[in-house]
């Protein structure tokens, strides 16, 4: 049994209105849920990702208003990275220009031109251009981005790690990935050389300093088991390999365990089912607050206390139509 791929990543931010403006103005990503942090329901949870939040494609942050900056460094994934096909590039190129965003193109790897930035908090994204994209993606003919241009799911996102050794044996002798291709210190690893969101790049630093997480970094990277009776056995196989795994958790939108990696990575394997379309139709994915429902008693009280956002234009339009 393999993993599936990426399902999810999930980083910090500070104020959500600016979170929210990069992310669907920008870079052009559907919101697909706006609910709040299970385990603090006075912050939000926003979900970005393709026109469905298909596994692969979802983005998600806990943005805390004030919360002060992290630090990238060993055991964490320092690089989150959104493949484009290859005649996106200038397109890009110019976008940044216009939106003033600071990129660099970054050296090539693997062959891929690759243009690197930060998003408002100091997290480190690449837009890596690629031949192979990912066929699940659900392109969204009304994003701020035309869809020939838009993102089309994670790439092979970066893990920093002080020593790779046991990491790489947890990827190959138990996930399932292959080694792929070695460029200088970035060793990529692979669950299907065709599909770059069933990648992930490693590269070892012996003297870095551990990462600190806070705003503008990465909390946790999830992988899909495709369903509970999957998820079930990962738990047991992990936990009979001495790893400190969690119970099942149901996220609502998907049932979650949890573990470090022996570099210090919190991975996460998370289940396809029951999907974002569970609370909401999928014409009306992130329109409205959605709760947990051992939230939903204290609704008004939660909405009183949330930082006040103003929607993204497409969302707050569409909305006013169906009201």
């Amino acid at each position: 049994m393999k993993l599936r791929g990426i399902h999810h990543i999930t980083a910090i931010a500070g104020d959500p209105q600016t979170n929210l403006d990069f992310y669907t103005e920008f870079l052009g990503l559907r919101l697909v849920k706006r609910t709040v942090n299970f385990d603090d329901p006075s912050a939000y949870h926003f979900y970005f990702g393709d026109r469905a939040g298909t596994p692969g494609s979802i983005l998600t942050f806990f943005p805390w208003p004030g919360a002060r900056r992290g630090t990238r460094g060993s055991g964490q994934v320092v690089a989150t990275t959104f493949v484009i096909p290859p005649a996106a590039v200038g397109y890009w190129r110019e976008r940044f220009k216009k939106w003033h965003v600071s990129f660099e193109m970054a050296p090539s790897r693997f062959n891929e031109e690759r243009l690197r930035f930060i998003d408002p908090d100091g997290l480190l994204l690449e837009l890596v251009s690629s031949e192979n994209l990912n066929d699940a993606i659900q392109l969204d003919g009304h994003a701020s981005v035309p869809v020939e241009f838009a993102l089309r799911g994670f790439h092979a996102p970066t893990f920093e790690l002080q020593r790779v050794n046991l990491t790489i044996k947890l990827l190959t002798e138990i996930f399932g990935f292959e080694i792929l291709a070695e460029d200088g210190t970035h060793q990529r690893f692979s669950l299907d050389p065709q599909t770059p969101n069933k990648q992930v790049d490693v590269v070892e630093r012996p003297d870095a300093p551990f990462g600190h997480i806070a705003a503008g970094t990465v909390h946790h990277i999830a992988f899909r088991a495709a369903t509970d009776e999957e998820q079930q056995t990962w738990r047991e196989k992990l936990a009979d390999l001495g790893f400190g795994v969690t119970p099942i958790i149901d996220r609502q939108y998907f049932h979650s365990i949890y573990f470090r990696e022996p570099g210090g990575i919190l991975f996460e394997i998370a289940t396809d089912a029951p999907g974002f379309a569970i609370d909401e139709p999928g014409e009306s994915l992130g329109e409205m607050l959605k709760l947990p429902p051992q939230y939903e008693e204290h609704r008004a009280e939660i909405e009183r206390s949330l930082p006040s956002i103003v929607m993204p234009p497409r969302l707050a339009s569409e909305a006013a139509v169906r009201r």
